[in-house]
């Protein structure tokens, strides 16, 4: 596989951060249209289902995004990315649907993976596969759906394909620093100072593979993260969506884009509380609660954030309230993530999208059932 490269900022280019428009995170490699949540609030539609179960939630992104195995992004011009596909593998589980599962398996190792056993990040109908390189919170959502898979439906061949894109991300997809090892975004990062998406780790997927494999570097994986993650939260009040870690463990906020755009809390870091909130671990998990208070200041929530808590878009997004509703739950106020799942609904019924849907039913899954592995609801959390 080739190597994408980014430019590195300075430290004090980062601390601007709550200054100016958003940019839209797009992929650091990427010369297309945002991957996370790229479609405005704009396009509403009528909120026929509100207060679903995630039961609905998933059923509705199942049936609305899943096309023979292919998870289309119907609002971002009709291509495929690695994630999608990871999402409704974990989907397909939760709903216990063994034939939706085995058709996205199937079109995704057909069309998506590579010789190293990791997904290539982009397909579209025109070309095929338009980026090769892979995104390693794919990977391990993928990993981790799969090995789940072949342990429920006793499916030896889930098992294998699990375990081995399991040794792929501990191969191309991690780097040693002063803080342990940590999770890259995927092996073009394999420089430093390294890139970080706080939002990629799962606590939850790495104890998972750990215990189909075996293999305890797993264990130093988390650690690593957990320890990159919390370095990221102790510079400001919100995580940005991506950050930069060198060896030495020094943590920095920076743009989506290199030297680019702004420094946001947006549609890549509100992915880190329900990751972390569904953690095994009670100090995981006040990780994720600890952004509770910042995400309080308004009832209201926008798409991004600066790293004060402080709007920088109108528009608005589901992902906004399953993510604080992750920050409630983690901080011990299930009433106020109820709140926030509702809220999540209404939002994704009337301003539909395919990272939106992805996540409402995720994040549904992740904080009201332990069908994925982890341990939420043994918080004290929603129910």
């Amino acid at each position: 596989m080739t190597r994408r490269t980014w430019i590195p900022i300075t430290a004090a280019a980062t601390l601007v951060v709550a200054v100016g428009a958003a940019l839209v995170a797009v992929r650091p490699w990427s010369d297309s249209a945002p991957e996370a949540g790229g479609a405005s609030s704009t396009t509403s539609s009528p909120a026929a289902d509100v207060d679903r179960s995630a039961a609905q939630l998933r059923t509705h992104f199942l049936d609305e995004y899943v096309q023979d195995g292919r998870v289309v992004r119907t609002d971002q011009g009709g291509d495929t990315v690695s994630e999608g596909q990871a999402y409704g593998l974990l989907i397909a589980y939760a709903n216990d649907d063994r034939k939706t599962f085995g058709q996205i398996w199937t079109w995704t190792k057909r069309h998506l993976l590579t010789d190293d056993d990791l997904l290539a990040w982009r397909w579209t109908p025109e070309d095929g596969v338009a980026d090769e390189q892979s995104a390693s919170d794919a990977d391990l959502d993928a990993a981790r759906a799969l090995v789940l898979a072949g342990e429920r439906w006793g499916d030896d061949r889930y098992t294998a394909a699990g375990k081995a894109m399991a040794s792929a991300i501990l191969e191309h997809e991690t780097a040693t620093t002063e803080l342990g090892t940590i999770l890259l975004p995927g092996p073009w990062a394999d420089r430093e100072p390294y890139r970080y998406n706080a939002s990629y780790a799962s606590p939850a997927a790495f104890r998972i593979l750990e215990r189909a494999t075996g293999d305890r570097r797993w264990t130093a994986v988390e650690e690593g993260s957990r320890a990159a993650t919390a370095a990221v939260l102790d510079v400001s009040d919100l995580p940005s969506d991506w950050s930069q870690v060198h060896a030495d463990g020094t943590v920095e906020a920076m743009p989506a884009t290199g030297d680019q755009g702004s420094v946001v809390y947006g549609w890549e870091a509100m992915r880190l509380p329900l990751r972390y909130a569904e953690a095994c671990s009670a100090d995981e998990r006040a990780l994720a609660g600890s952004i509770a208070p910042t995400l309080r200041r308004s009832t209201q929530l926008a798409a991004q954030l600066d790293l004060g808590g402080t709007a920088v878009t109108g528009d608005t997004s589901g992902l906004a309230y399953a993510a604080r509703a992750a920050a409630e739950h983690a901080a011990g106020s299930s009433s106020a993530s109820s709140a926030d799942l509702r809220r999540m609904d209404r939002t994704a019924a009337t301003t539909p999208t395919y990272y939106g849907d992805a996540w409402a039913a995720l994040g549904a899954t992740m904080l009201t059932s332990d069908v994925l592995g982890g341990c939420a609801t043994d918080a004290g959390g929603a129910s």
